[in-house]
């Protein structure tokens, strides 16, 4: 069993810079390809970032791609999300997540495990 712990939000202002971070516990998570997805109240959760289990792979929400960057520290079993250039639509819960196969697209339904979320606000 993953247990994911997500940690790093706040609030912010509109310009600024938050990085979000996800320890995984349990067991290794290195062989896991790694999402990130936030969720607004009232709206469908949305899917943010990729990285596969080695790093050489990213892909980016169309919204959030230039300002964010996934990466992951393997030997520390941990993913992270860097925020800049953040906007007051990026104001939401940020969840990570892992996948046990390794093809892995952009619904969360295709991941096995998620973390219980950090809330990251932007002021305009």
């Amino acid at each position: 069993q993953v247990q994911l712990v997500e940690s790093g939000g706040g609030l912010v202002q509109a310009g600024g810079s938050l990085r979000l971070s996800c320890a995984a516990s349990g067991r290794t998570v290195s062989t896991y390809p790694m999402g990130w997805f936030r969720h607004t109240p009232g709206k469908e959760r949305e899917f943010v970032a990729f990285i596969s289990w080695s790093g050489g792979s990213t892909y980016y929400a169309d919204s959030v791609k230039g300002r964010f960057t996934i990466s992951r520290d393997n030997a520390k079993n941990t993913v992270y999300l860097q925020m800049n250039s953040l906007k007051p639509e990026d104001t939401a819960v940020y969840y990570c997540a892992a996948a046990v196969r390794l093809r892995v697209g952009v619904r969360g339904d295709e991941y096995d495990y998620w973390g219980q979320g950090t809330q990251v606000t932007v002021s305009s």
